[in-house]
Formats: structure tokens, C-alpha cells, sequence
């Protein structure tokens, strides 16, 4: 990809709005968020509908963990041999391709649910798939994105990213909630299948150019030296760490939260997708503050702190048996992870350099993406035994004293 840094080809207003909205200066990010926005408007109105569908066909919060871990299992197995690919080839054409993978089991979905033969199997298949195109279009995207503005902007940029990603997680529960209840499940999968041409369109029209290394070496060598760079940075295995232990601990309340709306709140799927709207709004919250604020003094100190709080709102929401208070606790809850999750993604790419980028982010997502899966199955297979409010408790104390050890370990993280 060409490095030169990209010049600002718009004027945002007011100087506290360009300073949270800066990279959209840039037209070649605005253009890849603009269509990111609305393909995953697309996935979330798919997640929101796909989790009700498991849960009202089985009743099991089993199956609710399980389609998750499915999901992204591939990414545990093939995201740093994604992220190898990234860095030998065109990373636009990976993501296009991928793309069209996700469009193509979101309208399979459909047609199942449309025809009334759909099963359980039929839905972990699917996932799994949908997973292995993540785990090679995962690494291009998160590679691609350093390339579309200056590295002074790249906090900014990130943060920006995980914005649209909670903004339409708002939009796609609200709008999943609705078409739920007017038209059933198969409108929300096949709405998702239209919207990857969206993103797709989106990308074909990026600037950027690939450039193919000047020398490569085999894949698992270049694999390697993505590992050895990785193991020579104390940082980065700690904040490879800490982004495996937040995502194991902290994401099943998002994958159980059907189970809270039916079985603790006798609720319907209004009920559970405003849930995910207010977990969805404090994520935007937290994104904006983390955009506007940049690359602070005391990044590191700022995050472990918010990550103390956000496992003691964990708990705080598996106690909590008032449906206000634990609508404000998802909204908190969504805010401090965003905080953590974009700090740690923003200080990853700040310390790699371009020409091992897909590499070490790559590994950096396998921890990222791979605490989710396993957290889901290791706590839906709990909750089998002591329920999800018990499994939701414990697992935000352990991510609070998780908080405490790099605090009180200090030279990792906390000076960064």
C-alpha cells in the first residue's frame, strides 16, 4: 500500500468538532466509513435477529454461546495467516472478497428462514463461515486503515471506527426490533445481505494503491517474524493480554443478554433490542470521548483504570434486578469498554510498523476476537449449572482484579 500520509480534503465546522471528527478529513477514510457504517447497521439488525432465533428455538443459553464461539473459531485458527496475506497482497481485493462471502450466507439464512426448514445446524454452519471470511477480510481492514490518514490521527481513527461500528449496533437493534415484529426474522438477514454491496462499493473506490513488497519470504517464515517481533515487546504481549482476558470476561453479557430480556425482565424482542441500544449508545459515548481526547498523557494509566470500573459494572448489572438501573449500567458498561477496547486497538497500531502491521495485528486480533468465542462457550456452559446472573458476576470481579494486577505491575502498560 502507498505510505504517503493523505492530504484533508474537508472542513468539519466548529474546532471542537474537527478535533472529534479529524480523520473524516480524509477522503479515502470517510468513504471506507461511510460504507462500513452501513453494512454493519446490516450485521447487527442479523446478530440481534440471529440471537432470538437460537433462543427461541432451543431455550438453551448453550446455543447462544456456542453460535458465538462457532463464529469465531476461524478467527482463532486463520487470522494471523490472514494477517500474512494482508501483507503480501492487495489488501482492498481481501476485503472485497470477503465482503461478498458475508453477503452470500446472509441471503442463504434467509432463504432457510424464508422457507420455514431452518435449524440449529443450519445457523452454526453459517457462522463458521461468516467467520472464516473475518478472519482474513479482519487483518486488510485493520491493516488498510493506517494508510488513509497520518499516524498523528490514527487514535482519532480508530476511535471514529469503533464509533460507526456502536452507532449501528443502535441503529441495526432498533431497526432489527421493529422489522422483528412487523415482518419476522428472514427480512433481517436478507436486509444484512444487501448491505454488504454498500461496503464493497465503498472500498472499490478507495485511492490507495497496492504496492507488493520488495521481497518475500514463505508464509510460515514471515509468520514467524510477525511472532519474534511480538515477543520482543513487553507492551504489546501485555496488551495482547489484556485484550483476551476483557473480551473472555466482559463480552457474554452481550451474547446472554436474550436471556436477561425473556427470563429475568419477561420481556420481547423490544425489550432486548432496546437493551442493545443502550449498551450501543454508551459505546458510541465512549468512542467519541477517546476520538476527541486523541493520544492523551497516561493512556495506558487511563484504561486499566476504566477497566477496574467496567468489571465492578459487570457486576453491578448481574445483580440488579430493576429494569432502569440496568438499562444506565448497559450504557455505562458499553461506554468503559469502548474506552478500554479503543485505547488498547489505538496503542497496538501506534507501536507496530507498516511493513509488519498485518502481522502483529493480526495476532493482536486473535486475542481480541478469540476471548469472545471462548468466553461465550466457557459461560454459557456455566450458566448451565449456577445461571447467567451468578457467571456475569464472577466474571466482572475477575476483570476487575485483572485491572488491579497491570496497575500494580506497572512498567507494561500503564506508562504507555
Amino acid at each position: 500500500m502507498s505510505t504517503s500520509p493523505p492530504a484533508p480534503q474537508a472542513s468539519l465546522g466548529h474546532p471542537l468538532l474537527q478535533r472529534a471528527l479529524s480523520s473524516l478529513a480524509f477522503r479515502d477514510f470517510r468513504l471506507l466509513w461511510s460504507g462500513a457504517f452501513a453494512s454493519t447497521v446490516g450485521t447487527w439488525m442479523q446478530k440481534v435477529a440471529q440471537s432470538w432465533l437460537i433462543f427461541d428455538l432451543t431455550k438453551s443459553s448453550f446455543y447462544l454461546g456456542l453460535d458465538d464461539f462457532l463464529g469465531q473459531l476461524p478467527i482463532l485458527l486463520f487470522t494471523v495467516l490472514g494477517g500474512v496475506i494482508a501483507d503480501r497482497h492487495d489488501r482492498r481485493r481481501l476485503l472485497i472478497g470477503s465482503q461478498y462471502v458475508q453477503m452470500s450466507t446472509a441471503f442463504v439464512l434467509a432463504a432457510l428462514v424464508w422457507t420455514g426448514v431452518v435449524r440449529i445446524e443450519h445457523i452454526l454452519l453459517l457462522s463458521f463461515i461468516t467467520g472464516l471470511a473475518q478472519a482474513f477480510g479482519g487483518p486488510a481492514y485493520q491493516s488498510l486503515m493506517p494508510m488513509l490518514v497520518p499516524k498523528p490521527h490514527l487514535p482519532n481513527a480508530i476511535a471514529l471506527n469503533s464509533i460507526q461500528f456502536n452507532l449501528s449496533r443502535i441503529f441495526g437493534s432498533l431497526l432489527a426490533g421493529a422489522a422483528l415484529a412487523a415482518f419476522g426474522t428472514a427480512i433481517c438477514f436478507l436486509l444484512n445481505g444487501f448491505s454488504f454491496l454498500i461496503v464493497i462499493a465503498a472500498i472499490m473506490a478507495l485511492s490507495v494503491k497496492h504496492l507488493p513488497p520488495a521481497e518475500r519470504k514463505p508464509i510460515l517464515q514471515e509468520m514467524r517474524g510477525g511472532f519474534s517481533y511480538v515477543k520482543r515487546e513487553p507492551s504489546l504481549i501485555a496488551l495482547t493480554m489484556l485484550a483476551f482476558l476483557t473480551t473472555f470476561l466482559g463480552l457474554p453479557l452481550l451474547t446472554f443478554l436474550p436471556v436477561f430480556a425473556q427470563e429475568v425482565f419477561e420481556g420481547d424482542i423490544g425489550l432486548y433490542s432496546r437493551m442493545m441500544a443502550f449498551s450501543g449508545a454508551g459505546s458510541v459515548v465512549g468512542a467519541l470521548l477517546v476520538a476527541w481526547l486523541g493520544r492523551p498523557r497516561h493512556m495506558g494509566l487511563i484504561l486499566l483504570t476504566v477497566q477496574v470500573v467496567l468489571g465492578l459494572l459487570l457486576v453491578s448489572f448481574a445483580v440488579s434486578g430493576t429494569l432502569w438501573l440496568s438499562e444506565a449500567i448497559l450504557f455505562a458498561t458499553g461506554l468503559s469498554s469502548m474506552i478500554v477496547t479503543a485505547m488498547t486497538t489505538s496503542l497496538v497500531q501506534l507501536i507496530v510498523p507498516d511493513h509488519l502491521r498485518g502481522r502483529v495485528v493480526s495476532i493482536y486480533m486473535v486475542a481480541f476476537r478469540g476471548g469472545m468465542p471462548l468466553g461465550s462457550l466457557a459461560s454459557g456452559y456455566a450458566a448451565t449449572f449456577v445461571g447467567v446472573p451468578t457467571v456475569l458476576a464472577i466474571n466482572g470481579a475477575l476483570l476487575s482484579l485483572v485491572g488491579i494486577y497491570f496497575l500494580a505491575r506497572g512498567r507494561d502498560i500503564r506508562p504507555l
